[in-house]
């Protein structure tokens, strides 16, 4: 392969895998007060969580696919923060209210998710330790 193809060719996969990855965030629609309130709608994905005010929480890595919500096992995302933080949002309010925040679990349906933030030590294993939990709907 000559040098020309080979810059091209790398140059699309570079721009194929950027717009993967902008194509991967989902737009959330907050439907909690508490959602409305703090974060406003956001984007997330695999990797963060960006609120309204355009502040980002970015993730380390995925440390759970399951997750005890009200006594019942879930499907979820559960992952670790990169760098813990309580960021204050709209209105003055904090994302936690009590510490940095060192993990959020996500779940859901095809329409609505639930996020709760954490400011354990541990990796949480169920909802009993969140300390915030915000309700969103995805657009129709």
């Amino acid at each position: 392969m000559n040098r020309p193809v080979l810059i091209a060719a790398c140059l699309g996969f570079a721009i194929l895998v950027g717009a993967t990855s902008i194509v991967l965030a989902d737009t959330l629609l907050a439907t909690s007060t508490t959602a409305m309130a703090i974060t406003g709608d956001v984007e997330m994905d695999d990797f963060s969580m960006v609120f309204a005010d355009g502040t980002r929480l970015d993730f380390d890595e995925l440390v759970g696919d399951s997750f005890v919500v009200d006594g019942e096992a879930v499907n979820a995302s559960v992952y670790s923060v990169a760098a813990p933080m309580d960021p204050v949002l709209l209105n003055g309010n904090r994302l936690c209210g009590s510490g940095p925040v060192t993990y959020v679990a996500s779940w859901g349906s095809d329409s609505d998710v639930a996020v709760a933030v954490f400011d354990t030590q541990d990796i949480p294993g169920s909802d009993a330790d969140m300390c915030a939990l915000y309700y969103y709907t995805y657009p129709n």
